[in-house]
């Protein structure tokens, strides 16, 4: 089963400093039929001015994840970990019993990035922070695995049955992805169009995947973050 998920038709916020569109109920946007997916609960597809960014506050019980798509991104936090992370990196906070932290752009040019939140397998976690700098290259007409559950074999690990992958295709190629029986998936179309199954996606569209095999066609090239998961009971 296959469902798009148009991002005309997301939910959105504009704080001027801050725009922002919502794949699920997030902030001010709530919609009762949209609140998650599987144990995908946020994707938050941010665009940060020069300078600005979240001040220091706190999370707990959840696995954040990070994906950058440009600028840069400087985090800090209540374990005292600092870092900057720039295109194609990927930054992961497991909240667990509670952290502060704080995102900021302090570089010259527009930050975007992907906020994902995913659910973790159970709470109470101790806080842990980790990040990547995935070489480009490395997901060129090939898919990259980013971040896996913990029998998973991506650089970073986390407290879920969940896999992400990046993928960065040239116009006019394609690639496969299966999503076996009991098992899901997200995709957004971060850049560029494509067709996947015979459904269009273009820039920042979605697409729900239950138990079905895809294949991408890029049309132009095209910047694809997947998240495969456990499909819920």
């Amino acid at each position: 089963m296959l469902r798009k998920v148009d991002s005309k038709n997301m939910g959105a916020s504009d704080h001027g400093w801050l725009k922002s569109k919502f794949h699920f109920s997030f902030a001010d946007y709530y919609d009762p039929n949209n609140i998650q997916f599987g144990a995908l609960r946020v994707i938050n597809d941010d665009l940060i001015e020069p300078k600005m960014g979240f001040d220091m506050h706190p999370h707990r019980d959840m696995e954040i994840i990070s994906y950058i798509v440009d600028g840069e991104l400087t985090h800090r936090d209540s374990m005292g970990n600092q870092r900057t992370l720039s295109r194609g990196h990927v930054q992961y906070m497991s909240a667990g019993t509670g952290v502060q932290h704080s995102e900021f752009n302090l570089g010259e040019n527009i930050l975007r990035l992907l906020q994902i939140w995913i659910l973790p397998d159970q709470v109470g976690y101790t806080p842990q922070y980790g990040d990547f700098k995935f070489d480009w290259d490395a997901r060129t007409n090939q898919w990259l695995p980013l971040v896996s559950g913990k029998n998973g074999d991506a650089p970073i690990e986390i407290n879920q049955d969940a896999n992400l992958y990046a993928v960065a295709l040239d116009e006019e190629n394609e690639i496969h992805f299966a999503v076996n029986e009991g098992r899901q998936a997200y995709l957004v179309q971060i850049e560029g169009t494509s067709n996947i199954n015979g459904i269009e996606l273009s820039d920042s569209d979605g697409l729900e995947i239950i138990e079905e095999d895809i294949t991408i066609k890029s049309a132009t090239s095209s910047h694809i973050l997947l998240i495969e998961m456990k499909k819920p009971e």
